[in-house]
């Protein structure tokens, strides 16, 4: 099985070292793509101990266990600090085309309408280049 496009059912969005898309820290525009390399807990949904995020290495820490006999996963500021997520950003405008207008999307373009025409909402105000 291979990561490079999935969708996280927690943060309802998709996944994988193919989605390229940017930091999740909100003050942090790097872009990165949303792989385990990034991801906040370094496994899917975040494994046991992170909130499942993507960030850029700036934003990722590993940290000893509180008694420090271990290393924690890598995880953000707000996971080291046990506090609740940040938001996630939207996905990036790259993207958002790329699931609107290439073949290999056509069949879920025709079987999700009402995404289809959220998504291009976003992207008409999100332009390419233009990522928040």
């Amino acid at each position: 099985m291979g990561w490079s496009i999935g969708y996280d059912t927690n943060w309802k969005r998709d996944v994988g070292y193919g989605v390229p898309a940017q930091c999740d820290h909100p003050d942090c525009a790097e872009e990165i793509h949303r792989g385990l390399a990034y991801v906040c807990g370094d496994d899917v949904y975040g494994g046991e101990h992170g909130c499942g995020l993507f960030f850029c290495y700036a934003h990722l820490a590993y940290t000893a266990t509180a008694d420090g006999s271990d290393v924690m996963p890598q995880r953000c500021d707000r996971c080291v600090d046990g506090a609740d997520p940040f938001p996630a950003k939207p996905d990036v405008a790259e993207w958002l085309n790329h699931k609107l207008s290439d073949e290999t999307w056509a069949k879920w373009r025709d079987e999700h309408a009402d995404e289809v025409q959220a998504m291009s909402r976003q992207l008409a105000k999100q332009p390419i280049g233009a990522e928040s």
